[in-house]
């Protein structure tokens, strides 16, 4: 069954992703500026995180365009989020985004492995496995 990503599921994702953040971010004592999907034309990248504190996570697969699963953009989420504090991709960056994770997971927010979720409804899983998206470097 093709998702499509219309206007509606967008901002309830997009939404949902917003709530996840604050509550994230909260138990941290993370601030950022604003949670915005990044725009359908960027491929190289699964999110981004600015100085200014603005993140930008890209909803959709580069190449399908079928939504991506809630459990990615989460781990996207939880990647942006860990740079507020270390702007690198060095080891107290990694244990700080493996800490973020580790909440999300223990807070029923980050979920891998289940089946697809887009705003709300659920989607069986494909009967072949498919390989889980890379966060690629910002640098």
């Amino acid at each position: 069954m093709e998702v499509v990503l219309d206007r509606r599921t967008r901002n309830r994702i997009l939404a949902r992703l917003k709530r996840d953040a604050e509550r994230i971010a909260r138990h941290f004592d993370l601030t950022y500026q604003a949670i915005e999907a990044e725009r359908s034309n960027v491929k190289s990248r699964f999110g981004i995180c600015y100085a200014d504190g603005l993140i930008k996570i890209r909803l959709r697969h580069a190449v399908t365009a079928r939504p991506l699963k809630y459990s990615s953009l989460v781990d996207t989420l939880c990647h942006e989020l860990a740079h507020l504090r270390h702007f690198n991709h060095g080891q107290q960056f990694q244990r700080f985004y493996r800490e973020l994770l580790a909440y999300a997971r223990a807070q029923g927010i980050y979920r891998p492995g289940r089946s697809r979720s887009v705003g709300g409804k659920s989607e069986p899983r494909s009967e072949t496995p498919r390989a889980k998206p890379v966060q690629l470097s910002l640098f």
